[in-house]
């Protein structure tokens, strides 16, 4: 049996004997099942929590569960892996070497790297995307020794995003975004004309497998077991014949959250591909010039936090990408509300 300590990453090759390393920074109080799944880019999920159930993957020796937290110095064990009968082609490609992308820095300090993201990039590989914005960075930046997202957008969202470049800085901030003093803004454009200046929407949310496999979230009556309370404030900035353009504040952050909130209350994203007006949408796609919308009209805006080391506020902005502000533009022209 080999022992000794190896890198894992993003090869799409497999590991052909026992891999044994001790746990570093950047993976100390971890979850078990979070570390693998950055470690085995290419395993699918369900593969590694098999692997954890069955007690192949050891800390110190010993067994442990999915929940266990990864401290400084531990020994981790992982048993080799081959058997992925079950992973789709997409997922087991391996990761080419790709051009380098330039983020949008909108502030970099030694704990913090905030990015504007860019529409049509995913945070991190999975799902059969194997180049992320987490991985182009780290590639990026080689000598980080700690890089992770601090949270997430979905990949059609662009804007501020927050990653934290020592543990201690990731550990406070995700403290304040559980005890809600992190303050998030995006902005929306919806279908139809919404009326109130301020709104208050606390539906609840059930995520839930779609037919064809996709990850979907529905409003759910809050007294469901699996049933997450969630709340946006929406506040109107904007408005023409056809359309609105929203702040949308989250009070919590669920997945899909204001997405699901506006497509139930019948004012939907534009260019949204899952709760969307698809026939809109469709429209939208085909229209010529700046009333062109290719894309998802949501967008990060500011994000307000404490800094995790001084403790002092800071409101991080991200202005509207090029095509979305064309579109409000063409809007003004076209669509002024008499």
């Amino acid at each position: 049996m080999n022992d000794h300590r190896t890198t894992i990453p993003n090869s799409g090759k497999f590991l052909t004997s026992v891999c044994k390393e001790h746990i570093e920074e950047s993976g100390n109080d971890q979850r078990i099942d979070n570390f693998l799944f950055k470690r085995l880019k290419n395993i699918p999920k369900s593969h590694i929590y098999q692997l954890l159930r069955s007690g192949q993957v050891r800390v110190n020796g010993k067994r442990i569960d999915a929940k266990y937290r990864l401290q400084l110095g531990d020994l981790l064990r992982i048993p080799p892996i081959s058997n992925l009968s079950n992973q789709s082609p997409a997922s087991q490609t391996a990761i080419s070497p790709r051009k380098t992308y330039a983020f949008s820095i909108l502030h970099e300090d030694d704990a913090l790297l905030v990015i504007n993201k860019p529409s049509g990039m995913a945070v991190h590989g999975g799902s059969g995307i194997s180049f992320g914005v987490i991985e182009q960075l780290r590639m990026q930046n080689p000598s980080w020794k700690f890089l992770e997202l601090v949270h997430r957008l979905d990949r059609e969202t662009s804007g501020v995003l927050l990653l934290a470049k020592k543990r201690n800085a990731l550990v406070e901030l995700h403290r304040q975004i559980r005890e809600g003093s992190m303050k998030k803004h995006y902005l929306a454009m919806v279908k139809g004309q919404w009326r109130n200046a301020r709104q208050h929407v606390k539906l609840a949310l059930n995520k839930y497998i779609a037919a064809n496999g996709e990850r979907r979230v529905a409003i759910s009556p809050q007294e469901q077991p699996n049933s997450k309370p969630a709340h946006t404030i929406f506040t109107l900035r904007s408005a023409w014949k056809s359309f609105s353009l929203l702040d949308a504040e989250i009070k919590t952050g669920r997945t899909h959250q204001i997405r699901v909130h506006l497509a139930h209350l019948g004012f939907p994203i534009l260019g949204d591909d899952k709760y969307g007006d698809f026939e809109i949408n469709k429209q939208l796609d085909k229209a010529t010039a700046s009333y062109r919308l290719t894309r998802m009209f949501l967008h990060a805006h500011t994000l307000q936090i404490a800094h995790p080391v001084t403790g002092i506020t800071m409101t991080l902005q991200a202005p509207l990408p090029e095509d979305l502000r064309k579109f409000v533009e063409c809007l003004d022209e076209s669509e002024t509300i008499s």
